[in-house]
């Protein structure tokens, strides 16, 4: 499960798509940038599972960004 789970604009004042994410998973901190197409460039470790883990942050994201 991820913890803190938290998101922004990439481009403040723009329309343009793309998020900072980061996020708590198995107590280390994780993040990334979040594409349109639901890929993820990582900023410092992949997690393990990474799979699992871009399944868990495509759904809060489509919870929190989309709907």
């Amino acid at each position: 499960m991820l913890q803190h789970f938290s998101y922004k604009k990439m481009f403040e004042g723009s329309d343009l798509p793309g998020w900072t994410i980061s996020f708590y998973y198995q107590n280390k901190q994780y993040a990334g940038d979040y594409h349109k197409d639901g890929s993820v460039n990582w900023k410092n470790d992949t997690p393990p599972n990474e799979t699992e883990v871009l399944k868990m942050v495509h759904d809060l994201m489509t919870f929190h960004v989309y709907e």
